[in-house]
């Protein structure tokens, strides 16, 4: 009786070779031909999985988002409070010494993959949205006294300093190193909790 295909061990070594080559090459470097290389595997075995590069792309993004929603759920859960599960949920996000430096340049691949391209596009709005709810939802729990208008502010400008600071490292990793990446995110929050309302006292 002939082997069967493993095919869940297939799909696995196909995204990792993407993930490789659209962290280590950008994105000029992804195609079919390399992505095969890596794997050790033929382009029709590629093709049959992802026949084109928008595929391969659209799955390094999802592979991308389940990564980071997986770590984001850690670090929410293993917090003991709403201003530690912000703080946690952030960090992880710039955490570079952690192994998340190749998930920098994959974002960035990506991202400039959908400047041009309406579905890759909506795939990023759509996962940058859902981090937004995450922090939102936490900001809110932090400040419940806030008006909706700075609750959305401030979730904003703190997810747009973690990303941002993403985008820097990922080519200049020297000027934009992991403490100050860290130091940044935690002048950022300490700011935002002296703008708490004062509590009355009991």
């Amino acid at each position: 009786m002939p082997k069967q295909r493993d095919v869940q061990a297939q799909r696995d070594l196909l995204s990792n070779a993407t993930w490789q080559v659209l962290a280590e090459n950008g994105l000029p470097g992804l195609t079919l031909r390399a992505v095969a290389e890596r794997a050790g595997c033929t382009t029709g075995l590629v093709m049959h999985a992802f026949p084109t590069k928008k595929a391969l792309l659209l799955h390094a993004r999802d592979l991308l988002y389940e990564r980071t929603a997986l770590r984001a759920d850690a670090a929410e859960a293993a917090s003991t409070n709403a201003s530690e599960a912000l703080a946690a949920v952030l960090g992880q996000a710039i955490d570079i010494p952690h192994g998340h430096h190749d998930e920098s340049r994959v974002w960035v691949g990506f991202l400039a993959a959908a400047l041009a391209d309406d579905d890759l596009a909506e795939r990023h709005r759509a996962a940058n949205r859902s981090f937004l709810a995450r922090i939102h939802r936490l900001v809110a729990a932090c400040c419940p006294e806030w008006t909706d208008e700075r609750l959305e502010r401030t979730t904003k400008s703190l997810v747009a300093l973690v990303e941002g600071l993403n985008v820097l490292a990922a080519a200049d990793p020297q000027t934009y190193p992991a403490g100050l990446q860290q130091t940044a995110l935690r002048e950022a929050l300490s700011v935002m909790a002296c703008e708490l309302p004062s509590k009355p006292a009991s």
